[in-house]
């Protein structure tokens, strides 16, 4: 009777722990596909108006003029002094975030001489002049290494810091009127206990990270200070009562918008700063975009006409700008 009985019980034992087993091993239901409320031509048409300009932007030219490397890091007696590997870096990677903001017509400087060569064998020379350069160096750069080691464990941390100084230089003058600052880190642990665990390489990686942690770091301060010029562009022909300037929806202009047609204050060369200074321009009219034209943002246009006002028969000192009720 008692054989029976402990029989019973690891029976009911092994059909419980089946039970519970089956109970924890539960798949998730397939997912149905559900259509979605809007077409997809309709999505892209949203996504393509979401990602336009919400407002008039001026596309500032800039390019970076030189980024050196001022630290010790990287530098040895055998390294040409011409050869500045994390100068160069620092370099291409600012370069490549404005392209990439979409806010900037980005022009080539630190490799100028290439740019020259190809233009002489071309024979098409067209270097276009930027409004501001972008000057700097890489101020501070380390690595280091922490650790802790006990019985049977062992951790290990490396980490790269870096510093990264701008500045922005008005190309025409060559009055640097802005500069910032950022500092980024970057870090990898690794550890072992009891001689199993990841091993601790030298993780070369942390450098690229800890510089674009430090561009990014003072990116934002830049791309605003850079930004904080009034929208504007330039004439570039009139004909039969229209008015064809530069800039289109890539600026974010827009059918029907409205603009002031403005004549150039004069410019009077101040004693106390040495600076020329323009004097406030004047309205001489209105227009409103009615076209666009142009295939990319080095050669989008637009075609405004005119809706108030006659121009002059000279166009030099004319540009167009925002209202200044719209641009409030």
């Amino acid at each position: 009777m008692k054989q029976i009985r402990c029989r019973d019980l690891a029976t009911a034992s092994v059909l419980l722990v089946a039970l519970l087993s089956s109970g924890c091993a539960t798949t998730s239901p397939k997912p149905e596909a559900v259509e979605a409320p809007v077409s997809r031509m309709d999505q892209q048409a949203a996504q393509a108006q979401a990602s336009a300009p919400g407002h008039k932007t001026f596309k500032r030219k800039i390019a970076i003029g030189r980024f050196s490397n001022e630290t010790r890091y990287g530098k040895t007696f055998l390294r040409d002094e011409n050869e500045d590997p994390l100068g160069k870096q620092v370099t291409d990677m600012l370069s490549s975030r404005l392209v990439e903001s979409g806010r900037f017509l980005v022009f080539e400087r630190p490799d100028l001489n290439q740019l020259k060569a190809e233009q002489a064998i071309s024979g098409d020379a067209n270097l276009v002049g930027v409004d501001t350069l972008i000057l700097g160096s890489l101020t501070e750069f380390g690595r280091s290494v922490t650790g802790k080691s006990g019985f049977l464990s062992s951790t290990k941390v490396q980490t790269a810091t870096a510093t990264v100084e701008v500045r922005l230089v008005n190309s025409r003058t060559g009055h640097a009127f802005f500069s910032a600052t950022g500092s980024g880190e970057a870090s990898t642990e690794s550890g072992n206990v009891a001689g199993f665990g990841s091993a601790a390489s030298y993780d070369a990686t942390l450098n690229d990270k800890a510089i674009s942690a430090a561009i990014s770091d003072m990116l934002g301060e830049l791309i605003n200070k850079l930004e904080e010029r009034p929208w504007r562009t330039d004439i570039l022909d009139v004909q039969d009562g229209q008015l064809f300037i530069s800039g289109g929806k890539r600026q974010g202009l827009k059918i029907g918008d409205k603009l002031d047609i403005m004549r150039e204050g004069k410019k009077v060369r101040s004693k106390q700063s040495g600076f020329d200074i323009s004097l406030p321009p004047t309205r001489i009219g209105t227009g409103q975009v009615a076209a666009f034209f142009g295939e990319s943002e080095a050669d989008e246009g637009s075609v405004v006409t005119l809706t108030s006002g006659t121009l002059p028969a000279t166009i030099d000192n004319l540009f167009v700008a925002e209202p200044k009720e719209a641009g409030r």
